[in-house]
């Protein structure tokens, strides 16, 4: 798990998105975000939609032989 700290953007709170995970998913800005609230737990997720799936390893991925 990745802490953030809660930033003020003019009148209201943001946290902003680790820019590791802007270049490995390839978040751009602009983008919409789906959230999802819950305040009874304290918990929010966000999904990006239209990103870019991440790429296999070159090790989990072996070329068939002739």
């Amino acid at each position: 798990m990745h802490k953030q700290r809660i930033i003020r953007n003019g009148n209201s709170l943001a946290v902003t998105v680790p820019s590791f995970f802007v270049k490995s998913v390839g978040v751009k800005i602009g983008q919409e975000v789906e959230v999802e609230m819950s305040p009874e737990t304290g918990k929010v997720v966000y999904s990006f939609t239209g990103i870019k799936q991440l790429p296999l390893s070159q090790n989990f991925i072996k070329k068939k032989r002739k």
